[in-house]
């Protein structure tokens, strides 16, 4: 085991961006911030360790000759760690399973209420269809079920391991389903292949799809045939946060999604928080840091005001619901400044402004329904009936 009080000689490279890191390795280690999509072989041929977010290639190209020891990813994904190799070559890798899970699920929450009120969408009357049941997908059916929509549920090796009662096939989300969300990792194998997923024979099987939402990975849907289908399907509407060969982003389908982010789905404050926390606790585990073993960032932001106040009267269940979730986040905002400015794609993931999730909110109102009530408590928010 480390000690505070002894002499380590050992080296860690961090992206520069992962927030709330500076400051804690550094009684531990020589620690190099960088920013991510330039650490190259060089800075991490005498490394220990590396903790990146997904914009640095943990590929052979990068890893070949190095002493790493450790590879943390601060984010849910890791199809830009090479595993294979990783575990090859002795190097044990890690990502933030479930970090930003929340905060994905109140993205998608205020893409689908927005529309709602927009188009008079009854939600109670509408099926969501969730392609991808893990924590992002696990927390998008709970908030779908909570506003009284019908769900489903497909997910392949859920469906081997825990039987296929709870899931459906893909055939039929996307012949039943009023709404589409996409949750998988990116697969570039063929056995449960995610890479183009949502093809032309995907597309020509939306039966009754009204929207379709992609917060996994660009790479999961073909640009061309999500183009082609909203070109000649204006009855479906798109909302898009991730995109092939970010940050270099399809100007067309930018025009053609309703609603179009800048991979910041899973950007809140709470989640880049909880994936910092979870890559420095499995560095401190490897490495025998023991001061580390519990570490979670000090005093995270909040806004200003955390009380949402909401008058009822006149409103419908949607326009309440949206009222609260607009209180937290808003994704027409985010939405604007991408297509304001969509050569700025990665300057506006950098410099994201605070956001935090339901959690830290307090509904307060004297004229709110049991049922809005209990619906806004199990989507996370903490209630208080304020006679």
């Amino acid at each position: 085991m480390f000690d505070v009080h002894e002499i380590i000689i050992m080296k860690i490279v961090c992206d520069n961006k992962i927030p709330f890191l500076k400051g804690v390795l550094e009684p531990y280690a020589e620690v190099v911030y960088l920013p991510g999509a330039k650490i190259a072989k060089a800075d991490v041929a005498d490394a220990d360790g590396l903790l990146v977010r997904t914009r640095t290639k943990c590929s052979s190209e990068l890893l070949s000759g190095s002493k790493l020891k450790f590879i943390a990813t601060a984010t849910i994904g890791f199809d830009h760690i090479d595993t294979s190799y990783c575990e090859s070559n002795g190097i044990f890798w890690t990502n933030a399973a479930g970090c930003n899970s929340a905060s994905v699920a109140q993205y998608v929450a205020s893409a689908i209420l927005n529309l709602a009120v927009e188009r008079k969408f009854a939600l109670s009357e509408m099926t969501t269809g969730i392609v991808g049941v893990g924590n992002v997908g696990s927390k998008v059916a709970k908030f779908a079920e909570s506003v009284g929509m019908k769900v489903l549920l497909n997910d392949p090796p859920r469906a081997r391991k825990e039987g296929e009662a709870s899931f459906v096939s893909l055939e039929r989300i996307l012949s039943d389903s009023d709404i589409i969300t996409m949750h998988v990792p990116l697969n570039m194998a063929e056995s449960d292949r995610t890479y183009h997923l949502c093809d032309d024979k995907f597309f020509s099987a939306m039966r009754e799809c009204k929207v379709f939402i992609n917060s996994s990975r660009g790479e999961v849907v073909k640009t061309v045939s999500l183009n082609k289908f909203l070109e000649s399907s204006p009855q479906t509407m798109a909302v898009l946060d991730v995109w092939e060969n970010e940050p270099e982003i399809d100007l067309e389908l930018l025009k053609l999604a309703k609603f179009a982010t800048p991979h910041i789905a899973g950007y809140s404050t709470d989640g880049k928080a909880n994936g910092t926390s979870m890559s420095v606790q499995a560095l401190a585990k490897f490495f025998g840091i023991k001061d580390l073993a519990n570490w979670c960032p000090k005093d995270v932001p909040k806004p200003a005001d955390t009380v949402i106040k909401i008058d009822c009267k006149g409103k419908s269940r949607e326009q309440i619901l949206l009222e609260a979730v607009k209180f937290t986040y808003d994704v027409l905002g985010d939405d604007r400044r991408l297509r304001a400015s969509p050569k700025t794609f990665e300057k506006q993931r950098e410099e994201y402004p605070l956001r935090r999730e339901f959690k830290i909110f307090k509904i307060m109102s004297g004229d709110i329904s049991e049922v809005v009530l209990k619906i806004l408590k199990d989507i996370g928010f903490e209630t208080t009936v304020n006679g």
